[in-house]
């Protein structure tokens, strides 16, 4: 009868209803981390895999404005497009437009240009950092909420003993376990979110850094051009 009594599924649905309240909080939340988790990955994954394509495709000899052209079109067809390429557009766009006027400044044109690309580098970083501050706040809320459902349950296990004369293990071990699950759920959904944002928090700092290599490189080429005209 015990071991009926302390199935998870019957602790749960024989919880009090703030403890029921946490516990959904928690899945809930664990639920929503893991589906960030999941398009995070996804999508860190293929900005590390695009920004490798366009080294490559940069560093093959193309001309720059074949290049330039290829990238617009191909973003046009897509409806958008991110990484690099978007900074590498950006700071290629504004040089062409500041070199086209009339008794344009070499500094002034590297300065035009560095600026657009300085813009399209703050877009981009905050692209890879959506759903972070989500995961983070999991994994470091959660173990709270759990275990403000585990102090509540145990406060009401003790509160029902003073109704009884003896004590018993059938007495107290429901109102307890309950309380425990709490405590479970919340490392549930703490564990995985602080796992992924101290991994995902990695990889956005090392991909803002080649993208920041990669506009200074950029930036020297565009220097040499400009002053060779």
């Amino acid at each position: 009868m015990i071991e009926e009594n302390l199935s998870i599924w019957s602790l749960i649905v024989n919880a009090s209803v703030l403890v029921q309240v946490v516990m959904g909080i928690l899945f809930i939340a664990s639920a929503i981390s893991w589906v960030m988790i999941v398009q995070r990955g996804i999508f860190l994954g293929a900005a590390q895999r695009g920004f490798r394509e366009f080294e490559d495709a940069f560093w093959s000899g193309v001309d720059l404005n074949s290049l330039y052209r290829d990238l617009t079109q191909r973003a046009k067809e897509d409806g958008g497009s991110d990484g690099i390429e978007n900074v590498f557009r950006a700071g290629f766009r504004e040089f062409n437009r500041l070199v086209q006027t009339d008794k344009a400044d070499p500094e002034a044109v590297m300065e035009g240009t560095d600026r657009a690309m300085r813009v399209a580098l703050s877009r981009e970083d905050e692209k890879l950092n959506i759903s972070l501050p989500f995961l983070a706040s999991v994994a470091s809320v959660s173990p709270y909420i759990g275990l403000f459902g585990t102090v509540w349950g145990i406060m009401n296990s003790f509160r029902g003993l003073a109704m009884v004369q003896q004590a018993t293990l059938a007495t107290v071990a429901p109102g307890i376990s309950e309380a425990l699950i709490a405590t479970a759920m919340g490392l549930f959904a703490a564990i995985p979110a602080v796992i992924a944002y101290n991994r995902y928090a990695a990889m956005v700092e090392s991909i803002n850094s080649s993208y920041e290599t990669f506009a200074e490189e950029f930036s020297s080429i565009l220097h040499r051009q400009v002053h060779a005209h």
